[in-house]
Parts: structure tokens; sequence; C-alpha cells
């Protein structure tokens, strides 16, 4: 494997050691600004981030880790361990959203430093560096971990699993010992699992039977101690597959039992696009492959120098030289994730496994360019920060000033919703909610979008000045402190749209007034208002809401009470207990249950409305 320039010759420890710890004390900085500062707001969104989370509240208060429930219903839609990891840090500190959220920080630290150790094993001290800022400011990473999701820990665990069979491969050829590391595979490989299913199995095993492959090296795979490595994969993984099984059998043709829903509907059904109950969007494919992109802006800019580069390796040395070891691995970790899903069902965020290594790509090309032995690396890399970066930064800061400067400021006390068009086709994308913003609405988001602004141009125009300066380190070193910038204006402008997103002030306004014996019901499925059951630690009634989520867990003898009708809804407004009814519709509403009692106004906020049956 080739060794950059600037680390090729050697050098006393004490400069390098010096270097390791800046580059980690700066990428450590990065992401506790980012991640630590942005965990305790805005409030959990409805959907997947309150229900995942709640999840793990009722496992606490269940003392049951072996089977989900939510809302008192049995939840089998994901594997356990982001549920454990949320559930750990509520035990240690409360059950608040920024401690269940901590975990998905933590991991992004670690998926930060993952990439960063990585890279400096294939591209070098500078290239790991630039690998690990590209990662921690990509906005990719930083808007899917905006909510609870397993996709970036994938991402770490497939990072880590590569980094590992590496070292195992090195060992083979030095003819040491493999043990350590590939335990360490078995190990990773086995969380994998348990984050995100099968697939934490397909994409690991998968990259290492096709490198050794393709690099002539099935040989080793008799010294890579399979055996053992099985064993502890399965000493992982099988307690909590098997546990669940048996306390989840099949009862009737409706409740087929954990192993049909997990296994064949989850992993199977979903795939092809047939999943029971299909409360998911689909991207098309094009749209999903230019979103990979997407989400590592602004770094993807340098991929088309390490993509020709790559080729230009892998053609000249071949794929089974150990130059080649570096892009054949990245190309095939981001081949393999991205076809993968190019081939069954996507969300927008599905590819993000992929994410480090084109990071690590991008990274590397950023440290030849340094090199005075590559002028055409750093002339590449001048050449796209002025024909891509500089635009596409000056474009995206014109377009924020410009809603900045002419979007007019709303009279106080509007709520956002009013400002907003509906699409509700397309909020099962996890962006969906994007689709509904207008040009008056932007005037909620002066202050984001000036920050974004700022941060745009500094970051484009900054780049390109330091880089033609020959200042090639300050230079993406401000890149990545523009991109926070832009990356926090993007958490600003979630809490403004978060009344739209999620239910915590509501959930705040019914605890205020909550007392024993009080029903809380949405008018509908349980994501409509899903955050509003984490927030008061009350079940939560579905009006005509046996769909989606909740919808197999039902058909369970232990299921709660909680599935309502009109005509239930109308009998408990009657009755002597207050109701508490978060609906979106509330003229209809009121007018469907002034006849069964009085109705009153709770709270409005974000479309969303609650009404109550006493004052």
């Amino acid at each position: 494997m080739s060794i950059p320039t600037s680390f090729a010759v050697a050098e006393p420890a004490a400069p390098f050691a010096a270097a390791r710890r800046k580059s980690v004390a700066i990428l450590v900085a990065i992401w506790a600004i980012l991640q630590l500062g942005g965990i305790f707001t805005p409030g959990l969104l409805d959907d997947v981030d309150s229900v995942y989370l709640e999840v793990a509240r009722e496992m606490l208060v269940r003392h049951d880790y072996v089977t989900p429930y939510v809302d008192g219903i049995r939840f089998f839609d994901k594997p356990p361990l982001m549920y454990w990891l949320a559930a750990g840090s509520m035990k240690i500190f409360g059950p608040h959203d920024w401690a269940g959220r901590l975990p998905l920080a933590l991991l992004v630290l670690g998926l930060t430093l993952s990439v960063y150790a990585l890279g400096k094993r294939l591209f070098g001290e500078r290239g790991g560096f630039y690998s690990g800022l590209a990662i921690a400011t990509s906005i990719g990473t930083y808007l899917f971990t905006r909510f609870y999701i397993p996709d970036v820990p994938l991402a770490l665990w497939m990072t880590v699993s590569i980094h590992l069979l590496l070292i195992a491969l090195d060992r083979v050829r030095a003819q040491q010992s493999a043990l350590k590391p590939m335990l360490g595979f078995a190990t990773i490989t086995a969380l994998n699992v348990l984050t995100k299913g099968l697939i934490g199995l397909v994409f690991p095993v998968g990259f290492a039977l096709i490198f050794l492959l393709l690099t002539g090296q099935l040989a080793a795979l008799r010294r890579l101690h399979l055996l053992a490595s099985t064993a502890l994969f399965l000493l992982i993984t099988l307690p909590w597959h098997v546990l669940a099984a048996l306390r989840n059998p099949a009862i009737n043709t409706d409740a087929r039992g954990w192993f049909w829903f997990y296994v064949i509907n989850e992993h199977f059904m979903r795939f092809v696009g047939k999943r029971i109950p299909h409360d998911y969007g689909q991207v098309p494919v094009l749209i999903f492959w230019g979103m990979i992109l997407a989400w590592l802006l602004p770094w993807a800019v340098f991929l088309p120098r390490a993509v020709r580069w790559s080729v230009t390796t892998l053609r000249s040395a071949g794929l089974k030289a150990r130059e080649s070891e570096a892009p054949l691995a990245l190309f095939l970790w981001a081949i393999i994730v991205i076809g993968f899903f190019s081939l069954g069902s996507r969300q927008e965020y599905y590819a993000l496994p992929a994410l480090p290594a084109l990071a690590l790509l991008a990274g590397g090309q950023l440290a030849r360019a340094e090199e005075p032995g590559h002028p055409g690396a750093r002339k590449a890399a001048y050449f796209w920060t002025v024909w891509l970066l500089l635009p596409i930064t000056t474009l995206a800061a014109v377009v924020c000033t410009w809603f900045a400067i002419t979007a007019p400021i709303p009279p106080a006390g509007t709520d956002i919703s009013a400002l907003l068009t509906t699409n509700p086709d397309r909020y099962t994308l996890a962006l969906g909610h994007l689709y509904d913003l207008t040009g008056q609405a932007m005037g909620f988001f002066h202050f984001p979008l000036i920050l974004v602004a700022v941060s745009m141009y500094a970051a484009g125009l900054t780049a390109w000045l330091l880089r033609r300066a020959g200042r090639f380190y300050a230079a993406n070193v401000t890149l990545a402190v523009a991109m926070m910038g832009n990356l926090w204006g993007m958490h600003e402008g979630l809490a403004r749209f978060y009344p739209i997103l999620g239910s915590k002030g509501l959930a705040d306004a019914i605890t205020a007034e909550f007392q024993p014996g009080d029903q809380i019901m949405l008018d509908g499925e349980l994501t409509s208002g899903s955050s509003i059951a984490f927030y008061t630690r009350q079940p939560l009634h579905l009006i005509n809401g046996r769909v989606n989520g909740p919808w197999y867990g039902s058909f369970w003898p232990d299921a709660a009470d909680i599935f309502e009708d009109n005509n239930s809804l109308y009998e408990a407004w009657a009755g002597k207990e207050r109701v508490f009814l978060m609906t979106y519709e509330p003229k209809k509403r009121t007018a469907d249950l002034t006849p069964f009692g009085g109705v009153y106004v709770l709270k409005s906020e974000g479309g969303k409305t609650v009404l109550t049956n006493h004052p």
C-alpha cells in the first residue's frame, strides 16, 4: 500500500504524536459543538424519533428488554440495540429526551474517530484528519442524527468492521495471528445485526468475501479463525433472537409470530416493497443516487478527482497490488451499500452506511493535494474548489439571502402551519414536510437563513482564497468551520419548524392539566402525535388508529386497550372523566362532539389542536 509522501520518511515520534493529538482534539471539539450542543432542542419528533425512544422508556417501565412495546402494544419493527442504549442512558440520567438522544450522539463521535483511524491507515495522518472532518461536518451525518434512527450507527459498524478485516489480513500476510481482529470483526458484525437486522451481516460479510475474491486472498480464510469468530457472533446475537421468538410465538393467521413479522416481513418483504402494512415511501433510484452526493456536501466536490485516482490506480497496479487496497476497499464498500438499496425499497437515508467510504476517498485526495509529488491532485483540488464548491456555496448563500430579505416577518402570534401547504402523500418520506414550505413561511427562518448564508459565503470564498495561496490545511479546516455554522443554521431552522414535526408543546399543556383518570386521545394513528406519549408518560388512545406501527401488535392478547372509534369517543366525551383529544381538524371535531358535551380548546400549535370536554 502506498504511503503519502509527507509521511513516507521517518519522522520523530513526538511531532507525529502531537499531530495526532491535534487532529483528535479538533474532531472531538467539532463533534461536541454540533452533536452535544444539539441534543437538548428541539423536542422529539412525532413518528420514528419519539416512537423508538418511547419503546426504550417502556422497556424501563416494564423491565422487559426482549419484547419491545410502544403505547402498550408489541412493536417488532427493529432489533433492540438502539432501544437498549437509549434505555440505559435514561436509566442513568432519567427519562429525558436529551438522555435518549445521548447514545446516538456518542455513536457519531465513534464514527468520526473510526473514519479518522481508517483514513490514517489508508492515507496517512493528514488523510485521516480530512476524512474525519468530512464525515463530521457533512450534511447527511448531521441531518440524520436529528432523529433517533439506526442508519448512522450502521455506518460506524461498517467502518470499524472493514478496518478490522484489513488489520486481520495484514497479520495473515505477516504470518501473525489474526484472532484478535477477527474476534473484533465478529463482535462489531453482531452489534451491526442488533442495530439494523440482517443487512448488518450481509454488508460486512459480503464485503469481506468479495474483497478476498478480487484480491486473490480467498486462501486466507483458513487463517481468519472463522469458527471462533462465528461462535462469538452467535453468542452475541442468538440470545435476543431466540428469546424474542420463544416469547412471541404465532397465535393465529393475523399474529403469525415474531419470526414472520421481524424476519420475513421486515426484511425480505420490505426489500421487495411488499411489507405489511405499507407505511413508508419510496425514493426513485436516480434521486436516491443524487442524494448520496448531497449528504456528503461540501466534501463531495472533491470526489471526481478521487474517483479518477482510484480508477487509475486500479488499472495500473491491478486489484491484487497493495497500493490498490485503499481504492478497491472504498469503491467496493460504497458499491455494495448503494447497489443493494438501488435494487430494493429505499428511503432518503438508506445509503448512509456508504458515506464513510466516500468521505475517505475525498479526505485522501485532499491529503494528496498537499504532497509535493502530486501536482495533479493539487490542481484538481483547486479546480473543483473554483468550479464546483464556490458556485454551489454561492448559490446556496444567494438563495438564503434572498429569502432572508424578501420573506415578510409573520405577525406576532402567527402559527407557522397557517403559512404552509400540505402534502400528506409525501409524509412517509423522512424529509416529506419540506415540500410544505412556502415563500411566506420563510419569514419564520430569518436568523437560520442569515446564518446559513454567511456560512456559505465564507465556505466557498475563504476556501478558494486560502487554496489559491497554497494554504491547504487552513482551507480545509476553514471549510469545516464554515459548515459548522451551516449545520447549526439547519438546527435553528428545525427548532422553528418543530411545531409541525413534533408535539412537545401540546404534551406540556396536557401534563399541566392532567389528573388521574383522565384520558388522552389522538385523532388518527400513533405517529400523528407519538411524542405526546413520551412527554406525558401516559397511554394514548387512538381514534380509528389501528393501522401501521401498532397494527400487528394489536392482535396479541396483552395488547393495551387503546383502540377507539367515533362511538367510543362520543361516549367518553359525555362522561365525567376529562378527555384530551389531539386533532388536525378542530372545527370538524367540535361540531361532532358538541352534542355530547362541552368542547374547549386547550392549546393549538403546528396545525394541531388539543380539545377537552371539561374546562
